[in-house]
């Protein structure tokens, strides 16, 4: 199997990733399926992911100097013996862990979100590939999804689609989540309205025998006005609702270990709308197979 086709198995893990602290409406981490070949399906096998974050924003509201992480300790994904209309059947879950914090000041950490997800693959030949998948976010009492107002179930929903021969990747990954009722958040004056929300995640990379090259982007909007809360505290005034967007661009390098593949992602803002400003984020994500009854030897 060439580089790409070994790191389509993790597009599935990628969309049961947790919801950040970033105060957006969108659970899933804008952008974290970049550098995947969401639209490949792999062979039977369970693999194993790990994503380690940083961003900080510009500054333009009350939220100046405000930096955030998040990190998926790691997440099991299920490549299963099981087909569906020629299509693979796949099973995974997950739950990350965030921090958000102001210069000078300590940090508000805690669990997220879980999701939990299946989906489906098909390789249709010729380098190309298309997915579904479909999952529910689990209500949480940690503490930033009750700060957040995320103490309910919500559905996500994506589709991918990819290219994958002559060692290119060429992806595009699109999701679509519900958000959820408005929620009292104690400490704020407003409730919270978690809004339906649409994610667009895209790749172009090339494999150089083991090196991996290339540049990512990718975009959130609201599709429905959130709360106030989410809106209050990026803009720092008390208004009725908002919504928010958002666009990114920027590089990845990644290597093939053999054991593992490492990919680290460097983007910033080209636009945004109700967010504190136009952040800057790198991201760390280490690939590993853990099982496979066709291939026991390193990620190829």
């Amino acid at each position: 199997m060439k580089h790409a086709l070994k790191l389509a198995a993790m597009g599935a893990a990628a969309l049961a990733f947790s919801s950040t602290v970033a105060l957006a409406t969108s659970e899933l981490p804008r952008g974290i399926t970049t550098g995947l070949s969401i639209g490949m399906p792999l062979p039977e096998g369970v693999y194993a992911i790990s994503v380690h974050s940083y961003g900080g924003w510009e500054g333009k509201t009350a939220a100046a100097g405000q930096s955030e992480v998040y990190s998926v300790p790691a997440w099991i994904v299920w490549w299963t013996p099981w087909q569906i209309a020629g299509g693979r059947v796949v099973i995974d879950t997950a739950t990350g862990i965030g921090d958000l914090w102001n210069q000078g000041q300590k940090g508000t950490d805690s669990w997220l979100n879980t999701l939990v997800e299946a989906g489906i693959g098909w390789n249709l030949g010729g380098g190309w590939g298309v997915s579904v998948h479909a999952g529910a976010w689990l209500p949480s009492t940690q503490i930033i999804p009750t700060a957040l107002g995320r103490d309910y179930t919500a559905f996500q929903g994506a589709a991918g689609i990819s290219y994958t021969a002559d060692g290119w990747n060429l992806s595009a990954t699109g999701i679509y989540g519900s958000g959820g009722s408005q929620k009292t958040v104690s400490g704020y004056p407003f409730k919270a309205q978690q809004a339906e929300w649409f994610n667009l995640d895209l790749t172009a990379a090339k494999h150089f025998g083991k090196l991996e090259t290339g540049v990512v982007a990718y975009g959130s909007w609201d599709l429905s006005n959130s709360g106030a809360l989410t809106c209050y505290i990026a803009t720092g005034t008390p208004i009725g609702g908002c919504k928010q967007s958002q666009f990114a661009v920027g590089g990845l390098v990644g290597y093939n270990f053999g054991t593992f593949i490492a990919q680290a992602k460097l983007t910033t803002d080209v636009e945004e709308t109700n967010y504190r400003g136009k952040e800057t984020r790198g991201t760390l994500t280490l690939i590993t197979r853990l099982w496979s009854p066709e291939t026991d030897g390193p990620l190829k």
